[in-house]
């Protein structure tokens, strides 16, 4: 036996145990833990396992061993959670496209996993004793709800998702999360793929014309974006392309649902070696530069521009619901001053404007809008979006918001000569990346004393340390109510509202 294999079956590596899952990863892993009676080892370690739920009884095969936790694999599944799905209810790439961890999973069961990951996070990494999170906003049809799809090109024409943890492109004619406009559109690319005969992008040696496709619906117009992401701006016979797209389209509705129409086609440039989807050339090649979306959150309407590279919420259902949520929490009352910082498009301080200016309606309201966001673009429809909707009282500004938001609280004079005057907010809107906020962010949006915080966060862990970092600053975490954004995935939105603590 030679030395490296005898460090493997000391170390427990190799080995297999019986495990009750109790909880599970946004990466998809059950987690159990090392039971009593285990050798030395393994006990007491984490145990985080592919294939399992939580609610089953497996066997599984050790990895991987760390100092504190370890790595495995179902080998057997000896009692099946009760929440767990038939074969006939998943999808058929699952497991294999990476994008729904909780395929075989009962949404029921998703919803309470999520809650309680938020619960968990703000007590173990927020700090927080016994917060108050709020049951979980889910969705009464949680299905092909994404308004947009990021396809990838394989070598052999394949138009789908990337295998976990690979460049392996997995070839999805169907998805449980994506609208139809965009699983038709992916089957009309592979017809022009095979008609046309592009090169395909090779991830390994940057050669290659075609990288993939990003497909953009407005679900409250029908219209839809199709962007064809490519490291040169020419592609060959550009108008088929346009035709095959363009017919997917109109037959893309299922009977008896509003129609699609394809409004815009553009070319991405994207010569990176790195993973970002887009680049930031864009070239419209036929339509419009944007397409037109109509949302509703409460009683108020409003109209957006989305161009390609803008962000806007991938689920327009459950947007209406965290976007009611957020404006609730800032409680306005028509007079406040309100930083709407990383601010998109521009969605949730255009809503709690035009709310506000009704509130104010026939009299001196001052509530206004300052919004920052760091992408041009996102700044540019922002302001488009504010004139298309006749609001006077939203303005917004370009820059990175740890930057600008000294600018913003100063006073300045911008580069075309006017006057910015300085502005205390009283209320502030957080809606970071995933990565969270910023602590020099945090540091400003603390000492500019609004009396509330409303932070809208993608990802529970880098919420809880922004939490964290804000009741060390003078604010008191109220409560916390998550909405279910992204179904069958092991992603969840969390809203959440601070108070200052009045004299600190």
């Amino acid at each position: 036996m030679t030395k490296q294999t005898r460090g493997f079956e000391e170390n427990g590596q190799n080995k297999t145990v019986e495990l009750l899952i109790t909880d599970f990863t946004d990466m998809g892993q059950g987690v159990g833990r090392i039971p009593e009676g285990a050798e030395d080892a393994l006990l007491g370690l984490t145990v985080f396992v592919e294939g399992a739920y939580p609610g089953d009884t497996v066997r599984a095969r050790i990895t991987k061993v760390k100092k504190s936790f370890a790595n495995a694999e179902t080998v057997e599944i000896l009692e099946a959670s009760e929440d767990r799905l038939s074969e006939a209810e998943i999808c058929p790439y699952a497991g294999t496209c990476g994008g729904c961890v909780y395929a075989g999973y009962s949404y029921e069961g998703q919803l309470r996993l999520k809650e309680k990951q938020v619960c968990d996070k703000l007590t173990r990494l927020g700090g927080l004793e016994e917060p108050k999170v709020n049951p979980i906003i889910g969705m009464t049809e949680p299905a092909f709800y994404r308004n947009k799809a990021e396809f990838a090109v394989g070598p052999g024409g394949e138009v789908g998702f990337f295998s976990p943890k690979s460049h392996k492109v997995i070839d999805c004619k169907t998805c449980l999360l994506q609208m139809p406009s965009a699983m038709a559109v992916a089957e009309a690319l592979r017809q022009y793929i095979s008609l046309a005969k592009p090169s395909a992008y090779d991830r390994a040696t940057g050669k290659g014309l075609l990288r993939g496709m990003v497909v953009k619906t407005a679900p409250g117009t029908g219209e839809v974006m199709v962007i064809i992401v490519a490291t040169g701006e020419e592609l060959p016979q550009p108008q088929l392309l346009v035709d095959l797209l363009d017919d997917a389209i109109y037959n893309a509705a299922p009977e008896g649902e509003a129609e699609y129409s394809l409004e815009s086609v553009i070319i991405n440039i994207n010569r990176g070696k790195g993973s970002e989807v887009l680049g930031e050339k864009c070239i419209t090649l036929a339509g419009k530069p944007a397409i037109r979306e109509c949302a509703k959150v409460g009683n108020v309407s409003l109209e957006f521009e989305i161009s390609p590279l803008a962000f806007y919420q991938v689920n327009t259902v459950q947007m209406e619901k965290l976007y009611g949520k957020a404006l609730e929490y800032a409680a306005l009352n028509g007079d406040e001053k309100v930083f709407d910082l990383y601010c998109g498009i521009g969605t949730i301080g255009l809503f709690a404007a035009r709310q506000m200016s009704e509130m104010s309606s026939g009299s001196e309201g001052k509530g206004f809008i300052y919004g920052i966001e760091s992408v041009k673009g996102a700044i540019l429809d922002a302001n488009r979006n504010a004139v298309i909707n006749g609001i006077v009282n939203a303005r917004y500004f370009c820059g990175r918001a740890e930057d600008e938001i000294g600018k913003l609280l100063a006073g300045y004079t911008d580069r075309f000569g006017e006057s910015v005057p300085a502005a205390k907010p009283d209320v502030v809107i957080l809606d970071p990346p995933r990565a969270g906020c910023d602590e020099r962010l945090l540091e400003a949006v603390s000492e500019s004393a609004p009396s509330r915080i409303v932070y809208v966060s993608c990802d529970p862990a880098t919420l809880a340390r922004d939490v964290k970092y804000l009741t060390a600053c003078g604010y008191e975490f109220i409560e916390a109510t998550p909405v279910d954004m992204f179904p069958h995935t092991g992603h969840v939105e969390t809203v959440v509202l601070m108070s200052r603590v009045e004299g600190k």
